[in-house]
């Protein structure tokens, strides 16, 4: 079974995440979107997308969105098949939360690694 085949999004807390977006904005030239973050949609070295994207987002450092990981990140891993991977996971004795989500966005999935840290699985919607 394949596990992991990208990497999905990369989300962390700030203390004062509109300071923040604004910096990386103005620095690092990325578009910062109204929800908090931006989307970085995969291309070949060519600049040719190649069907995938990667999340980027700044949410406030008292939002519990990350419980109950103890981080100020979390990662937000690209799996193929979330139901197989979660079961395994389970199977392994890693400590995989109850809840799932299944909307438009695709399928998700938690797990906590050993340090604690919550780690975010999503089965993309077909076709992406």
């Amino acid at each position: 079974m394949k596990r992991v085949t990208g990497i999905g999004g990369v989300f962390f807390y700030a203390q004062d995440p509109a300071a923040l977006r604004a910096w990386y904005k103005q620095h690092l030239g990325i578009d910062v979107q109204v929800w908090g973050g931006a989307a970085f949609d995969w291309s070949d070295d060519t600049g040719k997308p190649v069907g995938g994207t990667t999340a980027w987002c700044i949410s406030a450092a008292d939002s519990a969105h990350f419980a109950p990981g103890r981080a100020s990140f979390m990662i937000n891993y690209r799996v193929a098949d979330l139901d197989a991977l979660l079961q395994a996971l389970r199977d392994e004795g890693c400590e995989v939360l109850d809840k799932t989500d299944d909307s438009d966005y695709g399928k998700f999935g938690w797990v906590i690694d050993p340090e604690g840290n919550k780690v975010e699985l999503w089965q993309p919607p077909a076709g992406q």
